[in-house]
């Protein structure tokens, strides 16, 4: 009888049964199409511990009992379609896990649904494309500990290793784990945007080559903004399409893409009342970058005046450094608050500095930065934002100068940087003890009887303004 079974052979579900089976376990494979099992068998799992079933039911009776079942295919519908396709075959006891991009409240009702037939179910976020799937991904399991106890093994030797173990813990009840992958992909939104920001000032301001860029961007690698999608950068930047002897970068039409991850993100901030404009703002960037056309004709339109300047262009480089270090941690200050609430709303009871440790390897946001965080987290404050303390604002007060002035020089230059603006206002207003917000309630007031509260006295008031 084989340890554990994984269903779908999309490049992520190939590449996790092979991680799985490197570590020592027999894995039964199974996918919709056989073809493409056929395909895996001949080539990719050739000669490994992995052995190809082509129906459901073999394949489940293929498990070791509990059975344990890792579905690796499409979020939604078919994720939904296949637990029923599964449910004949297994006994109480037995345990689905989810390892794709489900939206957290789907989570929670299949969870619900399958405690009610006798079956564990495990909602797993994983972090790190296909060559974290293959090599150690990061993994966020949650749901019940019972149902994380029969796999903790397999996951903690799958995972990603760092200095501080395994990129793998118990992240918390019910739909924690899909609800932390998918802020994870929302502070992913911010920090790609962020990024992107700072290559627009450098090739449109500086007038920078994309290899000088590239050779900016390694550069900082090396140092405080050492993370995944630095690393990439420089390294995409450098790629030469063959057929035309350009940067490929410079090809790849402006219209961004998106799955639904980023954009749940943001709903889930509005419904449980916490800010995140610089999580929001990576949303509408991308929605923006889809109306490529009406960009097209507008810009068309629009006669820029750009400013008489000498740039110091050392002086710019420092900056945008500076200002993407800021921006970064508002991102994850943001990221962070929501989750903490929603671990009070829901009953998550997550453990923020374990999941700063899973982000350290394996995943898209891994950075240098995250040992930071967790140290400020790890204090006795209450740090769910990670404002609440002195090293903190020390670190963002050292930078908000560069934000200004980079912000500033973007501005001179019609260049937009959604992230970096919404960064430094959130930071503005979050540490503003008078916001304007009086205004509003008394024009509230004055329109539909909303009430306000005063600064001088205990009560409810209303007053009739003419």
């Amino acid at each position: 009888m084989n340890d554990i079974g994984l269903l779908g052979l999309g490049v992520m579900g190939q590449s996790l049964a092979l991680n799985i089976a490197n570590k020592g376990y027999n894995v039964s494979v199974f996918n919709i199409t056989s073809d493409l099992t056929r395909t895996f068998m001949e080539t990719r799992a050739k000669d490994r511990n992995i052995f190809p079933f082509y129906d459901i039911k073999s394949f489940v009776e293929s498990l070791s009992k509990p059975r344990k079942i890792f579905l690796m295919i499409v979020a939604g519908q078919p994720v939904d379609e296949m637990i029923q396709k599964l449910i004949p075959y297994l006994d109480k006891g037995d345990l689905i896990i989810d390892g794709g991009n489900s939206y957290y409240k789907d989570t929670t009702r299949r969870l619900k649904e399958l405690k009610e037939k006798g079956i564990l179910y495990l909602g797993v976020g994983v972090s790190g494309g296909e060559s974290g799937a293959l090599n150690g991904p990061s993994l966020m399991p949650g749901g019940t500990i019972e149902a994380y106890d029969l796999v903790k093994d397999i996951l903690l030797k799958i995972s990603a290793q760092t200095e501080s173990g395994p990129c793998c813990a118990y992240v918390g009840n019910d739909s924690a784990g899909h609800f932390v992958k998918m802020l994870h992909n929302g502070i992913e939104y911010g920090m790609m945007q962020a990024i992107s920001e700072v290559y627009d000032i450098l090739r449109k301001v500086l007038k920078l080559s994309t290899n000088e860029i590239a050779e900016i961007f390694e550069e900082w690698n090396r140092g405080e903004l050492n993370s995944f999608l630095i690393e990439i950068s420089h390294k995409l930047m450098r790629h030469i399409d063959k057929s035309t002897g350009k940067p490929t970068l410079e090809l790849i039409l402006d219209k961004a893409g998106q799955k639904g991850t980023g954009k749940w993100t943001a709903e889930a901030a509005l419904e449980l009342g916490i800010p995140t404009p610089s999580l929001n703002a990576a949303v509408e960037g991308r929605i923006i970058t889809f109306f490529k056309e009406d960009r097209t004709k507008l810009s068309r339109k629009i006669q820029k005046k750009y400013p008489d300047l000498t740039l110091d262009k050392e002086k710019i480089i420092e900056e945008l450094k500076n200002a993407l270090l800021f921006s970064n941690f508002i991102l994850f200050s943001q990221g962070l608050w929501l989750m903490s609430e929603a671990s009070k709303v829901y009953g998550y009871n997550i453990r923020i500095s374990d999941v700063l440790k899973i982000w350290k390897g394996g995943c898209i946001i891994r950075a240098k930065m995250l040992d930071f965080y967790r140290e400020i987290v790890d204090e006795k404050d209450d740090n769910s934002n990670l404002l609440n303390n002195e090293k903190s604002i020390k670190f963002l007060m050292e930078k908000i100068e560069s934000v200004k002035y980079i912000t500033n020089v973007a501005r001179e230059y019609y260049i937009p940087m959604l992230i970096h603006n919404t960064a430094l206002d959130y930071f503005l207003s979050m540490t503003e003890e008078n916001l304007p917000a009086n205004l509003i309630q008394a024009q509230r007031d004055f329109f539909g009887a909303h009430t306000y509260s005063r600064i001088d006295m205990e009560g409810t008031f209303h007053t009739i303004w003419e």
